[in-house]
């Protein structure tokens, strides 16, 4: 019984009678692992199966098979991608186009997938996060707001010319004077 409760050699019998499994058995295994816990590219799962030991051949084999029947698609992944990223954090174009390139998405399927936000809906994403950011600055320095409010759109990608532009609209409405500012799109 102090065997067992140890898990001793009792506790282990009945994995030593698997046949060990073949590298393609692995590999397969491991995508579907990872594929059940949300989607990946082709290259997130050629990375890990790498990373595991399978050699290259078995791990292109593999994943093109899963390509073929629709379990590995990269511009699905690109697009939610986008859609997700966009919606739920407020990303920009430029900082989605570089998550999407280090998960390994193809620069023509990374355009594509940017190609479902057009610059009126990125504005309008601009306008809201500093809408939410602005209530937050108040009692600050005009300057002080600036820097945060551009710096936080800077740093979820947006271009800085559209950063200042959509800043100064908001504190403008709010009543502040931005006529000495020398920033675009004023």
């Amino acid at each position: 019984m102090r065997e067992q409760e140890r898990g001793g050699a009792g506790g282990r019998e009945g994995r030593q009678d698997l046949p060990p499994q073949s590298p393609e058995e692995q590999a397969r295994a491991i995508c579907l692992r990872l594929l059940t816990g949300m989607p990946r590219t082709r290259r997130q799962l050629a990375d890990a199966l790498a990373k595991r030991g399978i050699p290259e051949e078995v791990s292109q084999e593999v994943l093109s098979r899963f390509e073929e029947v629709g379990l590995i698609d990269d511009a699905a992944f690109a697009g939610a991608w986008v859609e997700s990223r966009h919606r739920g954090r407020g990303l920009a174009r430029r900082a989605l186009a570089q998550e999407l390139r280090t998960k390994g998405v193809h620069a023509t399927l990374v355009e594509e997938a940017l190609g479902q936000l057009d610059s009126e809906q990125e504005e309008q994403t601009a306008r809201e996060l500093v809408e939410r950011k602005l209530r937050t600055t108040r009692g600050l320095e005009r300057d002080k707001r600036i820097r945060r409010l551009a710096g936080m759109l800077a740093r979820k990608g947006y271009p800085e010319g559209m950063a200042l532009r959509v800043v100064r609209r908001a504190l403008e409405a709010e009543g502040e004077d931005t006529e000495d500012l020398g920033y675009p799109g004023g």
